[in-house]
């Protein structure tokens, strides 16, 4: 391939082709909440109950998270905070996190989530503190 510029031989990614990752897992995540919001959680019988409630009788912090995913689908968002109002924050969270992405994917820019440490022992202190507040006398208004 005498006389061909190694430079013309790239293939440049469209705006369309960069964005096929973030709306993959849109897709994956709208066909959760779809197939949730279709299969009712407080029905029993639907879904596997938490390991750890079973067991323990402790909530963990995932508990009541199907059926908070399913009162969101449903636009009940009083019961969706009442099932796990953590889960709730982290729907909007991931709205966000991903409305970030595709901007910046869209414009060219690079992605990057550089966590501190701290961040990351701030985000496990916050689970454990839903955790051990859910399941303590006075932290009746967090269970599911």
């Amino acid at each position: 391939m005498r006389g061909v510029n190694a430079d013309s031989q790239r293939v440049t990614p469209t705006a369309l082709g960069r964005l096929a990752v973030p709306a993959g897992i849109l897709a994956s995540v709208a066909g959760a909440f779809a197939y949730v919001g279709a299969v009712d959680p407080n029905e029993p019988g639907h879904y596997p109950a938490c390991p750890l409630l079973r067991y323990t009788g402790l909530y963990c912090p995932g508990c009541g998270g199907l059926r908070s995913a399913h009162a969101v689908v449903h636009g009940d968002f009083q019961a969706a905070l009442q099932d796990n109002a953590l889960a709730v924050l982290a729907y909007l969270g991931f709205a966000v996190l991903w409305t970030v992405w595709v901007v910046r994917v869209a414009r060219g820019r690079p992605v990057r989530v550089d966590l501190t440490s701290v961040q990351l022992w701030a985000a496990g202190a916050l689970l454990l503190v839903f955790t051990v507040v859910r399941n303590l006398p006075f932290g009746g208004w967090l269970h599911p």
